[in-house]
């Protein structure tokens, strides 16, 4: 088993496929020597930096917040400026009579307070803005820092110290007379030689000796390049032709990586510690390797082993059940077992046999040999009748398979009737009650007869009890019968027959068992994350997030088998990963999840500065803001964000690269935290950022719009004030005219009154003098009829002239003219004017018919008879032109 490997491609940090050297500073942040420049990579985002002239860069190492590099004749420093972008400052202008000879920088090693650069003709000590110039007369293949001192290699002269800037050798005997010395590092209270060709030597206590002789061989064979110390126990040796060795001094153990178990290809050009990670720089890429993970693997990288369905541990072979077949892991190396080609379900340890469920039978395995035991198609599962040491039942194609095992360990199988689909999960309520899960159609369950041959009883359980038949899971937990249908956990209740919520697994909807024994559980989120939890379901819960993992899964077929009780083994596409749980439980107690580092952040337009943790971004930049959190520290981490502000978000990401666009203006709190593997947060980073308002919305435009409001506010009162005083003015002229014509209407009213007064006395006066007249006319006649009554003719003559006189007196005429003109004044001057041919009298009959009287009425005001007026009023009618068809009273009173 090996440690996860992580491959960075070439087309992924978009540079040069080699990497002549690697440095790591004390963040984790990794830069690399490229041939087409500085590489630096934040956890989050590979950034190439090209030198001035773009030369290739040979040599790198990082010493607080600078990183110094050597090229072609040119070695410097880059430094990051304010919006975290790196910058070059060259420190070979401090060099003075001296002339580069072609030389490259291969090395740069920090010591105390100086950095040294190395050629293979050179060393150059930098300290405090100068450089002293080492000038070795042979060629320098190494330089190492031990003990605060400077180890210098020569090409085949063995070993020399810097002290005081002069060349000491050391006395190492014979021993590498003529080797090249390739490599250096500190070891073991010592430190530890590679030769190209001739392994590695451990150089301590003044005396120098061959290292362990069977890494020696496999160094000599696959020619050393590059020593790193890993630990006080562990070395790793890069080679040109096989990759990497890990070597472990206290248990004589090796691990190979390479291109057959992970790496990109087997030349190590170089590599980089960080805590418990190795970086390596290769031929053609990048690989990163967690060397102390809880989780390791075994990879089948030529493709033939293709899925692992399931997997079984013996004392010391792991068996595999594949697409392809069975296949036996033995010291690490996979061997297929002949005959077994084709697809495996299942393999089972049943007592001391191995059984196999096959898709054209069932096998039962010693060690490599392969023996059927049944020709039923498609084993699915193994499950143990209650009660019985010897009797087993299959879940096949087809149905239910007995599996009956007799004292000479010969197997008898034979399928119960009654079943006929297929089961892929089976288990038993008691010795003869059986359930099984149709893949398509629910579940059901089974009465079986006592010899286990026959359904006696079927009850199903479909859509109307389950919400939804399709892939419904089984599964007996402690002695009781747990089913998941669309995510949901249930427990069967035997005493009432029915299915009820299994409260107990309510936590772990939407997630399915990988393993169950009762005590400990293993379970997925088919989700996006492809979250694993572990728990005993009494507290102790495990939650893991783990990049490459969720990768290699294969949905709905993964499975977890224990190994022991501290490493279980679960399947992948391409092989399978062991859990070492007590090594993962020590890991996440003692590791502190760092908090993110803020990279960059950028507008629109510009990028501000990464040294503030406060922003100020005007409207227009706003559309678009990108930042970028990395913990370079962690391997592919997750993050989780809170937003707050006028818009509030929150996620989490798989990417350390936040964009917010078209956010609405105010002030934003921004809080990032890294997520560990167990789902763990920081302690947040947080940073604030005010977009401002829109020129609209800005002070000065809201001083313009107040200033304006007050301004249409005034203008509005001043418009309201004119128009209330028009008003006003307005109103005055119309209660002036209303009083007016109050006045006119009530003068109108008085005016009418009078006349209607003046009419009615005129009336009364007009009657009085008609009746009166009327008298006097009856008054005569009387007397004519009895005039011989009459003694005296003389009185009687005298009498009727009295008579006569008071009919024809003008007094009631000029009284009535006089009140008639009061009411209709000019009446007779108009009708004169318009009829001068009318004679008085004729203006009387005139003025009697526009008063509206009667012939009748009119006759005594004459003193002349009925017919005398209509005479009269003929007259009159030719006089004044009047029709026959037209009234003549109305003619008059309508004439003015």
């Amino acid at each position: 088993m090996l440690p996860p490997i992580y491959n960075y491609r070439v087309f992924e940090y978009n540079a040069a496929g080699q990497n002549w050297g690697l440095s790591v500073n004390d963040q984790g942040e990794l830069f690399g020597a490229n041939d087409k420049g500085l590489l630096h990579f934040n956890g989050e985002e590979w950034v190439l930096n090209k030198l001035p002239n773009a030369t290739i860069i040979r040599s790198v190492a990082c010493v607080d917040d600078k990183i110094y590099t050597g090229s072609y004749e040119e070695f410097g420093y880059w430094k990051k400026n304010r919006i975290g972008e790196f910058e070059y400052t060259s420190l070979t202008q401090l060099i003075t009579d001296h002339t580069f000879t072609n030389e490259e920088f291969w090395q740069i090693i920090p010591y105390g307070d100086k950095i040294a650069f190395r050629s293979f003709s050179t060393l150059y000590l930098y300290e405090e803005d100068s450089i002293n110039i080492i000038n070795p007369e042979f060629v320098v293949t190494n330089i190492a820092a031990v003990d605060n001192k400077i180890l210098v290699a020569s090409k085949s002269d063995g070993l020399y110290e810097l002290v005081e800037n002069k060349l000491q050798p050391i006395n190492t005997g014979s021993a590498l007379e003529n080797f090249t010395i390739i490599s250096m590092a500190a070891f073991q209270d010592g430190f530890m030689i590679g030769t190209q060709l001739n392994g590695s030597f451990l150089y301590r206590n003044g005396a120098l000796e061959p290292f362990d002789e069977e890494i020696n061989q496999l160094l000599k064979q696959h020619q050393l390049n590059k020593i790193l110390t890993i630990s006080s126990d562990e070395i790793a040796f890069g080679t040109i032709k096989n990759g990497i060795y890990l070597y472990n001094t206290k248990e004589k153990s090796i691990k190979n990586l390479n291109r057959a178990t992970g790496l990109q290809n087997n030349t190590v050009l170089s590599m980089a510690k960080f805590d418990n990670q190795i970086w390596a720089g290769l031929e053609n890429g990048l690989d990163r390797i967690d060397i102390e993970s809880p989780i390791s693997y075994f990879t089948d990288y030529s493709g033939s082993l293709g899925t692992t369905h399931d997997l079984v541990h013996t004392d010391s072979i792991t068996y595999l059940g594949s697409n392809t077949g069975i296949y036996y892991l033995n010291n690490d190396f996979l061997n297929f077992i002949n005959g077994s080609q084709g697809h495996v379900w299942d393999l089972e340890i049943i007592d001391d046999d191995i059984m196999a469920g096959h898709n054209t039978a069932t096998f039962s395995l010693d060690e490599s040999r392969l023996k059927k035991i049944s020709q039923i198609a498609g084993g699915y599962q193994f499950v143990r009748v209650p009660e019985s040491s010897a009797t087993f039942l299959q879940g096949t194609y087809t149905g239910v398979a007995k599996y009956k095992r007799d004292n000479d360990n010969n197997w008898s199988i034979s399928e119960i009737n009654g079943i006929d689909f297929p089961v892929k999960q089976l288990c038993f309520e008691d010795a003869r009650t059986l359930w099984a899960a149709h893949p398509y159609k629910g579940l059901f369950r089974f009465k079986l007869d006592e010899n286990l041959t026959s359904v006696v009883e079927k009850k199903e359980f479909g859509s109307e009890v389950i919400p939804n038949i399709y892939q419904v899971k089984l599964y007996e937990i402690k002695n009781q019968i747990i089913i998941q249908s669309n995510g949901i956990w249930y427990k069967y209740d035997p005493i009432i027959a029915e299915l009820s919520t299994f409260d107990e697994f309510k936590p772990y909807n939407q997630k399915s068992i990988m393993y169950a024994d009762g005590e400990h559980f293993w379970f997925i989120d088919h989700g996006p994350s492809k979250e694993i939890t572990y728990t005993d379901l009494q507290g102790q819960t495990i939650s893991i997030n783990e990049g490459q993992l969720g990768e290699r899964l294969v949905p709905d077929m993964e499975r977890i088998i224990r190994k022991n009780d501290s490493i279980y083994l679960l399947t992948l596409s391409d092989g399978f990963a062991q859990i070492n749980l007590a090594k993962l439980q020590r890991k996440l107690a003692n590791t502190q999840i760092p908090s993110p580092k803020l990279s960059f952040f950028k507008d629109v337009k510009q990028a501000h500065t990464v040294r503030d943790s406060a922003f100020e971004i005007s409207y227009p930049n706003s559309s678009v803001i990108d930042m970028q959190f990395s913990v370079p520290s962690l391997i592919k981490p997750r993050y989780y964000y809170i937003l707050a502000g006028p818009m509030n978000k929150e996620s989490y990401s798989d990417h350390g690269t936040l964009s917010f666009q078209n956010l609405a203006h105010g002030e934003y709190t921004l809080s990032v935290s890294s997520v560990s593997m167990d789902n763990k947060k920081s302690p947040p980073t947080k940073l604030v950022f005010e977009i401002a308002p829109p020129w609209y919305l800005s002070t000065l435009s809201l001083v313009a719009y107040l200033l304006a409001l007050v301004g249409i506010i005034f203008l509005v009162r001043m418009y309201n004030k004119q128009k209330l005083k028009k008003k006003h003015e307005t109103l005055k002229i119309k209660l002036e005219r209303e009083q007016d014509e109050r006045m006119a209407k009530l003068e109108k009213e008085k005016l009418e009154k009078e006349i209607r007064g003046k009419q009615n006395e005129l009336a009364r006066t007009t009657m009085s003098v008609a009746k009166k007249n009327e008298l006097i006319l009856e008054l005569k006649d009387l007397m004519l009829v009895n005039k011989d009554a009459f003694p005296n003719k003389r009185r009687y003559r005298s009498l009727t002239k009295k008579l006569d006189s008071s009919i024809n007196e003008d007094e009631d005429w000029k009284q009535f003219e006089m009140n008639f003109k009061e009411l209709h004044n000019d009446y007779f001057e108009n009708l004169l004017k318009q009829y001068p041919k009318l004679t008085p009298k004729d203006l009387k009959l005139c003025a009697y018919l526009k008063m509206n009287l009667s012939t009748k009425e009119i006759a005594p005001l004459m003193a002349i008879t009925v017919r005398g007026v209509e005479i009269h009023r003929y007259r009159l009618r030719k006089k004044l032109e009047i029709d026959s068809s037209q009234n003549l009273s109305s003619f008059l009173i309508k004439f003015k």
